[in-house]
C-alpha cells in the first residue's frame, strides 16, 4: 500500500482578496454563511474565522429569515423607527430589541424613513424626558405630602433618600411644614 501526499490546493487570488470586513458587510445585509461560501470561493471554516476576527455578531437561523422576509422586515425597521424616535431609544437599544447588530439596526431604522440622531441629540431627549419624569414624581410627592404624607414616609415608599424627597418637594414649590419638636415640651423663659 502506497501513501500518496495530498498537496492542499492554494487559494485563488479571487479567494485572497474577500476581507474579513467585505464579508460582515455581506452578513450583515442579510447573506447566510453558506451564501458567502459559495459566493467567495472559500471554505466554511475560513468564512467563519474571518467574520469572527472582525466581531460580527452571528445570526440563528431564524433571524435570517426574519431579517430577509420583505413584509417582515419592513414591520420591524418600522417598529424600530417608532421606538427611536417616540421613545429615544439608541441604535444599541434597537440592536438589542432586534436581535441584530447596531449597523443593521441603523439600515432597518434607515429603511423606514427614520434619521440617525447624534449622540448629543440623544442625550438632549433623554435629558428631558428624565426631567418631564421627575417633575410627574415631585408633583405626586407634593400632593402626598400635601395631603398629610411625612418626608421620611414618601422617602422609604419610593426608595428615594430623604434628601432627594427634599429636592423634589422643593422642585415642585411645596410648602413645608414647620419642623416637628420631638421630645418633652420646653417651658418658656422668664424674662430677666
Amino acid at each position: 500500500m502506497e501513501l500518496r501526499r495530498v498537496t492542499p490546493q492554494p487559494p485563488s487570488a479571487d479567494a485572497e482578496s474577500v476581507t474579513s470586513q467585505s464579508l460582515r458587510e455581506q452578513y450583515e445585509s442579510g447573506a447566510t454563511v453558506a451564501e458567502l461560501v459559495a459566493a467567495n470561493g472559500l471554505s466554511y471554516g475560513t468564512v467563519l474565522n474571518r467574520l469572527h476576527e472582525v466581531g460580527t455578531v452571528m445570526r440563528t437561523s431564524w433571524q435570517t429569515r426574519r431579517l430577509r422576509d420583505g413584509q417582515a422586515r419592513r414591520n420591524l425597521a418600522a417598529h424600530l423607527r417608532r421606538l427611536y424616535e417616540q421613545q429615544g431609544a439608541t441604535l444599541t437599544e434597537l440592536a438589542t430589541a432586534a436581535s441584530v447588530t447596531r449597523r443593521a439596526a441603523r439600515r432597518l431604522l434607515i429603511e423606514a424613513g427614520g434619521t440617525p440622531r447624534t449622540t448629543q441629540q440623544t442625550l438632549r431627549i433623554r435629558s428631558a424626558a428624565n426631567a418631564a419624569r421627575r417633575k410627574k414624581l415631585a408633583l405626586s410627592l407634593r400632593a402626598r405630602y400635601e395631603a398629610g404624607a411625612t418626608v421620611p414616609d414618601l422617602a422609604e415608599e419610593c426608595s428615594y433618600s430623604v434628601g432627594t424627597v427634599y429636592r423634589l418637594l422643593h422642585q415642585a414649590g411645596t410648602r413645608m411644614r414647620p419642623k416637628h419638636n420631638h421630645g418633652p415640651a420646653r417651658t418658656p423663659r422668664k424674662p430677666s
